[in-house]
């Protein structure tokens, strides 16, 4: 399958955070990057291979809950006219210390009927199984109803899943930033990998294979998980506090469709 007019939407994971290239806007690439380079590659005007047929829109940003994604984003999309729509939305959300996920994911259903109803291919995603990780693992009670019923409006909807929840691999902190909540260039690049799978789009994206990561001792994982605090969830809970956004101040890196020749 081809597609000629990709927009990638919702918060940090869509941007890119995690995966820094300072040439781009934002100074990130992210896996949505990196998949927009493959379907430009393969683009077809009808009559033969032609990248210029491509564009790519990414209004994504860090730290934008569900409702934000929805009233920021999904207008302009449609805008766009897009046959290809990505859209995570909602991690942001299930990180606060209340949450009616019920209604959240009635908002969700009624986003992604407006993206269906374009005729696109939608591609949404289930959050990540944070069971293997310290502190974040008590979200996972929480990560796994929502991740439950966005399965079931995508189904609703006709819309692809790509399934975070069941991905292997991610449970390895070499597929993670140093604040353990955002992927790596590695997890960027595999998630790329499976997201082109889904689409059923050949692709010259290699997974890694990583040898056995080195065990930590108990001194060395106090030490990491000390400087992670300092470092990360500390700024996090003051910007809570405060009530502020990473993202506050940030626009879309790309708010209007790019061509093959801009990604480059």
């Amino acid at each position: 399958m081809g597609f000629t007019r990709y927009v990638a939407l919702g918060d940090s994971f869509t941007e890119g955070v995690g995966d820094p290239d300072p040439t781009r806007p934002n100074g990130v690439r992210g896996w949505a990057d990196r998949v927009a380079e493959q379907l430009a590659a393969r683009a077809d005007d009808g009559t033969g291979p032609d990248r210029s047929a491509f564009t790519y829109a990414n209004l994504a940003i860090r730290g934008r809950l569900l409702d934000e994604v929805v009233a920021e984003q999904v207008g302009p999309a449609i805008d766009l006219d897009p046959d290809l729509v990505t859209i995570y939305a909602g991690g942001n959300d299930l990180m606060r210390p209340s949450l009616d996920v019920d209604k959240l994911i009635a908002r969700y259903d009624a986003a992604l009927g407006d993206l269906a109803a374009t005729g696109a291919t939608v591609v949404v995603f289930t959050a990540y199984d944070t069971g293997w990780a310290p502190v974040f693992r008590m979200l996972r009670g929480r990560i796994a109803i929502y991740n439950e019923l966005v399965r079931g409006v995508a189904e609703r909807h006709g819309a692809l899943i790509c399934d975070f929840w069941r991905m292997p691999g991610y449970d390895d902190y070499r597929m993670w930033d140093t604040d353990r909540l955002h992927m790596s260039p590695l997890g960027h690049a595999h998630m790329s990998g499976r997201v082109l799978d889904l689409l059923g789009v050949d692709h010259d994206i290699t997974p890694a294979t990583l040898a056995a990561a080195a065990v930590a001792t108990r001194r060395e994982q106090r030490r990491q998980n000390a400087e992670w605090a300092r470092t990360f969830l500390g700024p996090w809970v003051m910007r809570r506090i405060r009530g502020v956004s990473s993202g506050d101040g940030l626009t879309p890196r790309w708010p209007h469709p790019v061509s093959a020749a801009e990604l480059a």
